[in-house]
């Protein structure tokens, strides 16, 4: 990991004394000073799999799950389970196989080992049952708890039952049973050495403002610590950019290493992360830099996708991707388009109410100016998510008609709309541009709007329209072949008649596309003229 944040050592990384460390020799030592963070590891232990075998008790096969379950049940305790039993054909009794979670809801976990077995076959004689017991295997997290009850269920053609007589019939149930139930039960632990954490700012961003906030945030957040980093943006990257290197936008790479000499592991929760955001936006503000810790549910944006959902497609600046499925790639597009989502959870919908009001009292209290237009699109956003809670997501998409998705494209068109506020300096290309911009904005929301308000839309249309003629013709004017409306002809081509033509042109401009318009217009007709 080192070798890939130093380029190979050609770009120096530093540690946390501040040494510099550049060349194969001095990383290659980095190991060796490291090495006794990484020993005494094991991962946890979070699922098991077992038999019991039940001698005869005489008693009728018609109750034989019951009987298991109530088996298995003194010998684990209130652990959850999954499990399948198989009468034998001498009429000797019966095999339970199974799959449980080690750990019981009360905090013991079983080690799936022979010392675990013995408890278990402890318990099951004290309750008096005629049976032996013993761990056939053990494994860490979910996809391996998945894995086995799918074989359970599989070897025995969905004759399988959990702790509570649900019957798990096939390979989703079995999986739903893992992931969405028993996912939670496990606490699984699976020690890591190292950590690879990016820090990263916009294109522009001063580069030595940005090292320099970095260094800080990572010598306050990991003190004790050991790790090193190093520094990426476009100008000094020696990696090709066709290969993924000279990225658009600084960052900082850091390899922290989990375990610090004194025995503390960093914590890496959804918490600690948002803590570390802050802090470093706090490094950053301090150095000149402004940053800020933008939570998703500020601005209703979409979850972010994972690495797993997405191919990479072009690494030249900002790395295109593809979905690896269809519903990742509906992820990644809604993230790239900066669509709005709604969080699910009842803290995380509070969370969105209060941060829509901070957004409206920004807009009441402040002076924003050009900013107005980005506070209002932010209250449309949070208010849209409000008002389609509880609607079917796909019926969402597919309508594309609802009022509040009608009040976001005004939004965005007003945004478009004051852009061409001042055309001084633009080229024909760019006016274009902005032109067609102005008429998509209008093609989106005409999409969105109900029947009902296409008479009050076909005004707005029309003012829009208007707002960029205007823009057209000073565009024109500059570019010396645009005719004038409202030319300030010369005192020998005028006369009484002429200065009439001049204040009907006037009054036709001013009724047409408001004062401040003509008046821009009419300025820069003027300049034009001294200039000439």
């Amino acid at each position: 990991m080192i070798n890939y944040v130093s380029r190979n050592g050609v770009v120096a990384v530093e540690n946390e004394r501040g040494d510099r460390l550049r060349g194969r020799d001095q990383l290659s030592a980095v190991a060796d000073e490291w090495n006794h963070l990484m020993k005494n590891r094991s991962e946890s232990r979070d699922i098991g799999s077992f038999n019991i075998s039940v001698a005869d008790d005489g008693r009728a096969d018609d109750y034989l799950f019951d009987r298991a379950r109530e088996i298995v049940k003194h010998g684990l305790g209130d652990r959850a389970f999954a499990f399948a039993v198989t009468a034998r054909a001498d009429g000797s009794g019966f095999d339970v196989d199974g799959v449980t979670v080690l750990r019981s809801t009360g905090g013991e976990r079983l080690t799936a080992d022979d010392k675990a077995a013995a408890i278990v076959q402890t318990r099951l004689e004290g309750a008096g049952a005629d049976a032996t017991f013993r761990f056939t295997g053990y494994g860490n997290g979910t996809d391996y708890g998945t894995s086995q009850v799918r074989s359970l269920v599989a070897s025995h053609k969905g004759e399988v039952q959990d702790e509570r007589g649900r019957v798990i019939a096939d390979a989703k149930q079995a999986g739903d049973l893992v992931q969405l139930e028993w996912r939670d039960q496990l606490y699984s632990r699976k020690p890591r050495d190292v950590m690879h954490l990016i820090l990263s700012a916009r294109a522009g961003t001063d580069t030595e403002a940005f090292q320099s906030a970095a260094r800080d945030f990572l010598g306050q957040q990991f003190a004790g610590h050991r790790y090193v980093f190093s520094l990426h943006d476009a100008g000094s990257d020696p990696k090709a950019e066709a290969d993924g290197g000279k990225r658009p936008h600084v960052h900082v790479h850091a390899i922290v290493a989990m375990r610090s000499d004194a025995g503390e592991r960093v914590e890496t929760t959804i918490a600690a992360f948002r803590q570390w955001r802050l802090a470093m936006a706090k490094k950053a503000r301090s150095h000149g830099i402004n940053m800020e810790m933008t939570d998703r549910r500020d601005r209703a944006s979409a979850p972010a996708y994972s690495k797993n959902q997405v191919r990479p497609m072009n690494t030249i600046g900002c790395t295109e991707h593809e979905g690896t499925s269809a519903a990742a790639a509906r992820r990644y597009h809604a993230k790239r388009d900066d669509r709005s989502d709604r969080s699910g959870t009842a803290r995380s919908q509070a969370y969105m109410q209060k941060a829509q009001g901070e957004w409206r009292e920004i807009l009441q209290s402040r002076e924003l100016g050009a900013q107005q237009n980005f506070v209002r699109s932010q209250i449309v956003r949070l208010e849209e998510v409000r008002t389609t809670a509880g609607t079917s997501k796909t019926v969402h998409q597919e309508s594309g008609n609802s009022g509040s998705q009608f009040r976001t494209h005004l939004v965005k068109l007003a945004e478009l709309v004051s852009e061409g506020d001042d055309m001084r300096h633009v080229t024909r290309p760019e006016f274009e541009a902005y032109e067609k911009r102005v008429e998509t904005a209008l093609f989106q929301a005409e999409k969105a709007m109900a029947l009902e308000e296409r008479k009050d839309f076909e005004e707005i249309a029309q003012a829009a329209r208007e707002h960029v003629n205007v823009r057209r013709e000073i565009v024109e004017l500059l570019e010396g072949r645009g005719p004038s409306r409202i030319s300030d002809q010369s005192s020998q081509e005028r006369g009484a008649d002429g200065r009439q033509d001049d204040k009907r042109r006037w009054s036709d401009a001013v009724e047409r596309h408001g004062f401040a318009a003509a008046d821009a217009a009419n300025k820069v007709l003027v300049d034009i003229e001294r200039t000439r």
